[in-house]
Protein backbone atom coordinates (compact mmCIF):
# COMPACT_ATOMS: atom_id res chain seq x y z
CA UNK A 1 0.00 0.00 0.00
CA UNK A 2 1.09 3.58 -0.96
CA UNK A 3 1.66 5.97 1.59
CA UNK A 4 1.22 9.80 1.14
CA UNK A 5 4.81 10.03 2.30
CA UNK A 6 5.93 8.30 -1.00
CA UNK A 7 4.05 10.25 -3.24
CA UNK A 8 5.82 12.40 -5.73
CA UNK A 9 6.10 16.12 -4.96
CA UNK A 10 4.07 17.35 -7.73
CA UNK A 11 1.22 15.22 -7.07
CA UNK A 12 1.33 15.82 -2.99
CA UNK A 13 1.46 19.82 -4.05
CA UNK A 14 -1.48 19.21 -5.86
CA UNK A 15 -3.10 17.89 -2.86
CA UNK A 16 -1.85 20.56 -0.83
CA UNK A 17 -3.18 23.02 -3.07
CA UNK A 18 -6.59 21.72 -2.63
CA UNK A 19 -6.15 22.32 1.06
CA UNK A 20 -7.97 26.02 2.69
CA UNK A 21 -5.33 28.25 2.99
CA UNK A 22 -5.36 28.51 6.86
CA UNK A 23 -5.44 24.72 7.32
CA UNK A 24 -2.37 24.98 5.43
CA UNK A 25 -0.27 27.41 7.16
CA UNK A 26 -1.87 26.17 10.74
CA UNK A 27 -1.98 22.28 10.53
CA UNK A 28 0.17 20.59 7.12
CA UNK A 29 2.97 23.21 7.61
CA UNK A 30 3.65 21.38 10.82
CA UNK A 31 3.10 17.85 10.00
CA UNK A 32 6.99 17.28 8.69
CA UNK A 33 9.96 18.69 6.69
CA UNK A 34 8.89 17.73 3.41
CA UNK A 35 5.24 19.19 3.98
CA UNK A 36 6.60 22.89 5.26
CA UNK A 37 9.08 23.15 2.04
CA UNK A 38 6.11 22.22 0.09
CA UNK A 39 3.54 25.03 2.05
CA UNK A 40 6.31 27.80 1.72
CA UNK A 41 6.61 27.43 -1.86
CA UNK A 42 5.23 30.63 -4.06
CA UNK A 43 4.28 27.80 -6.67
CA UNK A 44 1.59 26.28 -4.19
CA UNK A 45 0.36 29.72 -3.30
CA UNK A 46 0.44 30.66 -6.99
CA UNK A 47 -1.80 28.05 -7.88
CA UNK A 48 -4.65 28.71 -5.14
CA UNK A 49 -4.82 32.15 -6.25
CA UNK A 50 -5.63 30.61 -9.61
CA UNK A 51 -7.53 28.07 -8.67
CA UNK A 52 -9.80 30.48 -6.36
CA UNK A 53 -9.95 33.25 -8.50
CA UNK A 54 -7.76 35.62 -7.38
CA UNK A 55 -6.20 36.86 -10.72
CA UNK A 56 -4.10 40.03 -10.27
CA UNK A 57 -5.68 43.07 -12.07
CA UNK A 58 -3.17 43.08 -14.80
CA UNK A 59 -1.54 39.70 -15.86
CA UNK A 60 1.66 40.33 -16.16
CA UNK A 61 1.78 42.31 -12.61
CA UNK A 62 4.75 41.49 -10.31
CA UNK A 63 3.05 39.47 -6.84
CA UNK A 64 6.26 39.83 -4.58
CA UNK A 65 4.84 37.40 -1.94
CA UNK A 66 1.93 34.50 -3.30
CA UNK A 67 0.97 33.68 0.27
CA UNK A 68 0.55 37.50 1.22
CA UNK A 69 -1.37 38.21 -1.69
CA UNK A 70 -3.86 35.04 -0.97
CA UNK A 71 -4.72 35.70 2.56
CA UNK A 72 -5.13 39.50 1.74
CA UNK A 73 -7.32 38.56 -1.42
CA UNK A 74 -9.11 35.74 1.24
CA UNK A 75 -10.03 38.16 4.09
CA UNK A 76 -10.53 41.34 1.27
CA UNK A 77 -14.26 42.62 2.03
CA UNK A 78 -15.57 46.23 3.30
CA UNK A 79 -14.50 47.00 6.23
CA UNK A 80 -17.50 49.75 7.18
CA UNK A 81 -20.62 48.20 9.28
CA UNK A 82 -23.92 48.91 8.42
CA UNK A 83 -22.73 50.58 5.28
CA UNK A 84 -26.16 51.08 4.34
CA UNK A 85 -28.33 52.32 7.42
CA UNK A 86 -29.73 49.08 7.44
CA UNK A 87 -29.31 48.52 11.36
CA UNK A 88 -29.99 52.50 11.86
CA UNK A 89 -27.63 53.94 12.78
CA UNK A 90 -25.53 51.44 14.86
CA UNK A 91 -21.82 51.44 14.95
CA UNK A 92 -21.95 54.77 13.46
CA UNK A 93 -20.71 57.70 15.83
CA UNK A 94 -22.53 61.11 14.68
CA UNK A 95 -20.25 64.25 15.27
CA UNK A 96 -22.91 66.89 13.74
CA UNK A 97 -26.82 66.37 13.27
CA UNK A 98 -28.00 70.12 12.70
CA UNK A 99 -31.24 71.09 10.56
CA UNK A 100 -33.82 68.26 9.95
CA UNK A 101 -30.92 66.00 11.36
CA UNK A 102 -29.63 62.34 9.85
CA UNK A 103 -32.38 60.30 8.60
CA UNK A 104 -32.89 57.18 6.57
CA UNK A 105 -34.94 56.56 3.46
CA UNK A 106 -35.72 53.75 1.91
CA UNK A 107 -34.49 53.29 -1.94
CA UNK A 108 -35.22 54.57 -4.55
CA UNK A 109 -37.13 57.14 -2.59
CA UNK A 110 -37.86 60.63 -3.74
CA UNK A 111 -35.48 60.67 -6.62
CA UNK A 112 -36.70 57.21 -7.94
CA UNK A 113 -33.43 55.67 -8.91
CA UNK A 114 -32.36 52.13 -7.94
CA UNK A 115 -28.23 52.37 -6.60
CA UNK A 116 -26.38 50.28 -9.97
CA UNK A 117 -25.01 46.75 -9.13
CA UNK A 118 -25.79 46.36 -5.63
CA UNK A 119 -29.59 45.12 -3.93
CA UNK A 120 -29.39 48.42 -1.70
CA UNK A 121 -32.40 48.95 -0.01
CA UNK A 122 -31.66 52.39 2.22
CA UNK A 123 -29.41 55.11 2.17
CA UNK A 124 -28.23 57.84 4.85
CA UNK A 125 -29.87 61.87 4.27
CA UNK A 126 -28.26 64.41 5.73
CA UNK A 127 -30.76 67.80 5.88
CA UNK A 128 -30.13 71.88 5.48
CA UNK A 129 -27.56 71.92 8.50
CA UNK A 130 -24.41 70.31 8.81
CA UNK A 131 -24.50 66.30 9.66
CA UNK A 132 -21.53 64.67 9.55
CA UNK A 133 -20.85 60.89 11.23
CA UNK A 134 -17.80 58.31 11.35
CA UNK A 135 -16.21 54.99 12.12
CA UNK A 136 -12.86 54.00 13.43
CA UNK A 137 -11.66 50.46 12.07
CA UNK A 138 -9.04 48.84 14.40
CA UNK A 139 -7.36 47.07 11.51
CA UNK A 140 -5.91 44.49 13.34
CA UNK A 141 -9.26 43.81 15.51
CA UNK A 142 -10.40 43.04 11.60
CA UNK A 143 -7.79 40.47 10.94
CA UNK A 144 -4.82 42.24 9.77
CA UNK A 145 -1.94 41.85 12.18
CA UNK A 146 1.11 44.17 12.64
CA UNK A 147 3.63 42.76 10.59
CA UNK A 148 1.72 42.65 7.41
CA UNK A 149 0.45 46.62 8.25
CA UNK A 150 4.20 47.65 8.78
CA UNK A 151 5.83 45.59 5.78
CA UNK A 152 3.86 44.55 3.25
CA UNK A 153 2.04 47.64 3.67
CA UNK A 154 -1.34 46.65 1.45
CA UNK A 155 -3.58 49.17 -0.39
CA UNK A 156 -5.94 50.53 1.57
CA UNK A 157 -8.98 51.81 -0.62
CA UNK A 158 -11.92 54.18 -0.40
CA UNK A 159 -14.62 54.25 -3.40
CA UNK A 160 -16.64 57.34 -4.10
CA UNK A 161 -19.46 56.99 -6.28
CA UNK A 162 -20.86 61.01 -7.30
CA UNK A 163 -24.14 61.31 -9.51
CA UNK A 164 -23.48 62.90 -12.51
CA UNK A 165 -23.00 65.82 -13.18
CA UNK A 166 -21.20 66.84 -9.71
CA UNK A 167 -20.13 70.26 -8.85
CA UNK A 168 -17.26 70.79 -7.39
CA UNK A 169 -18.57 72.24 -4.09
CA UNK A 170 -21.17 68.81 -3.97
CA UNK A 171 -18.22 66.79 -4.69
CA UNK A 172 -16.39 68.19 -1.74
CA UNK A 173 -19.36 68.00 0.90
CA UNK A 174 -20.64 64.54 0.16
CA UNK A 175 -17.69 62.70 0.70
CA UNK A 176 -14.25 64.05 2.44
CA UNK A 177 -11.18 61.74 3.09
CA UNK A 178 -9.17 62.86 6.00
CA UNK A 179 -5.95 61.17 6.45
CA UNK A 180 -2.91 61.10 8.93
CA UNK A 181 -0.28 63.77 7.81
CA UNK A 182 2.05 62.34 5.57
CA UNK A 183 -0.32 60.09 4.12
CA UNK A 184 -1.64 61.50 0.35
CA UNK A 185 -4.12 59.45 -1.03
CA UNK A 186 -3.75 58.71 -4.82
CA UNK A 187 -6.79 58.53 -6.74
CA UNK A 188 -8.19 57.24 -9.42
CA UNK A 189 -11.21 58.27 -11.48
CA UNK A 190 -13.03 55.19 -13.85
CA UNK A 191 -15.00 57.80 -15.23
CA UNK A 192 -18.76 57.48 -15.09
CA UNK A 193 -20.63 53.98 -14.85
CA UNK A 194 -24.60 53.94 -14.90
CA UNK A 195 -25.09 57.51 -13.77
CA UNK A 196 -22.59 57.13 -11.30
CA UNK A 197 -18.89 58.52 -11.44
CA UNK A 198 -16.37 56.50 -9.22
CA UNK A 199 -13.02 57.95 -8.09
CA UNK A 200 -11.14 55.36 -5.73
CA UNK A 201 -9.12 57.32 -2.83
CA UNK A 202 -5.71 54.51 -2.66
CA UNK A 203 -3.57 54.99 0.64
CA UNK A 204 0.11 52.21 -0.14
CA UNK A 205 3.70 53.18 0.72
CA UNK A 206 2.10 54.66 3.75
CA UNK A 207 4.55 54.88 7.41
CA UNK A 208 4.58 51.67 9.36
CA UNK A 209 2.75 51.58 12.76
CA UNK A 210 -1.05 52.41 11.10
CA UNK A 211 -3.55 50.22 12.86
CA UNK A 212 -6.68 52.17 12.24
CA UNK A 213 -9.34 54.02 9.67
CA UNK A 214 -10.85 56.71 10.66
CA UNK A 215 -13.68 56.81 7.62
CA UNK A 216 -15.78 60.10 8.06
CA UNK A 217 -18.34 61.30 5.68
CA UNK A 218 -21.38 64.17 5.59
CA UNK A 219 -22.71 67.26 4.16
CA UNK A 220 -25.50 69.80 4.03
CA UNK A 221 -27.87 71.06 1.74
CA UNK A 222 -31.61 72.25 0.96
CA UNK A 223 -32.55 68.68 0.16
CA UNK A 224 -30.09 66.76 1.55
CA UNK A 225 -27.06 64.40 0.47
CA UNK A 226 -28.07 60.83 -0.26
CA UNK A 227 -24.91 58.29 1.02
CA UNK A 228 -25.06 54.95 0.76
CA UNK A 229 -22.75 51.30 0.50
CA UNK A 230 -19.53 53.50 1.58
CA UNK A 231 -16.72 50.89 2.05
CA UNK A 232 -13.09 50.63 2.93
CA UNK A 233 -10.81 47.82 1.94
CA UNK A 234 -7.90 46.46 2.26
CA UNK A 235 -5.51 44.40 -0.47
CA UNK A 236 -4.25 44.16 -3.90
CA UNK A 237 -6.77 44.88 -6.60
CA UNK A 238 -7.95 42.04 -8.68
CA UNK A 239 -9.25 41.16 -12.35
CA UNK A 240 -12.47 40.84 -10.74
Amino acid sequence: MVHIKDLPSDILLDLLSRVPGRDLVRSCRLVCLQWRDLVDLATLWKRKCLQEGFDPETPARNVPDWKIYYFLCLMKRNLIQNPCGEDGFNFWEIESHDGDKWRIEELPGARRRDFPHHPVPKYFVTSQGPCTKHQLIGLKKEGYWDELMDETRPDIVVPLRLPLPVPAAREATLRRLQSPAGISPQRRDCGALLGKRVVFHTFHNYPAGVRHVLFKHGGQGWYGMRITNSSVTVGPETGE
